[in-house]
């Protein structure tokens, strides 16, 4: 099947695609600042550029568009029935490299995440935003609890080095703490 738009015209309309300030992207943006969440947007420094990025929660948020990065099951990613091996190939690249983006975040630290344009309709809108608050906080939950649980390792075996008239003090259990 032939496209419907000439050459050019095809080129024009491609070119008006946003890859950054998406309506998902900002609306996603607004939520979390409405939450009081702070975050950088577009780290270059990170691999993958990610679209928004929570320092404080060391996890960086992807806005996909479905077709572009081919989620698996949508009705908004299927393939144009022109040039289709092309297509394929090149949304296949696309999540080849956000895979790969992904671990090597993971690798440095970071958690991430994944919001689906698909997942942002009005329907489903709230439950997806309030999803992303609730992932953050059990970010957030699960970075302090392994400082604090480095911490107090810390303190145990500080205490136990100590020595008190030849003795060690303290004690592994985690009595009084």
């Amino acid at each position: 099947m032939a496209d419907i738009y000439s050459k050019e015209k095809r080129s024009y309309l491609m070119s008006l695609i946003r890859s950054q300030n998406t309506k998902p992207e900002i609306m996603v943006r607004k939520y979390l600042f409405s939450k009081g969440l702070r975050f950088r947007v577009n780290v270059k420094k990170l691999p993958g550029t990610p679209d928004i990025v929570l320092p404080k929660y060391r996890t960086v948020i992807f806005i996909h568009g479905c077709f572009w990065h081919g989620h698996g099951n949508c009705k908004i990613a299927h393939l144009p029935k022109t040039r289709t091996e092309w297509w394929e190939k090149k949304i296949n690249r696309n999540i080849e490299r956000d895979n790969s983006n992904r671990r090597k975040l993971k690798g440095m630290g970071w958690h991430t995440m994944v919001v689906w344009e698909c997942q942002l309709v009005p329907k489903q809108r709230q439950t997806t935003m309030q999803g992303i608050v609730d992932l953050l906080d059990k970010a957030y939950l699960e970075d302090y609890k392994i400082k604090a649980t480095n911490s107090l390792a810390k303190k145990i075996n500080l205490t136990n080095h100590k020595l008190c008239s030849g003795e060690i003090i303290g004690s592994t259990t985690g009595d009084g703490f």
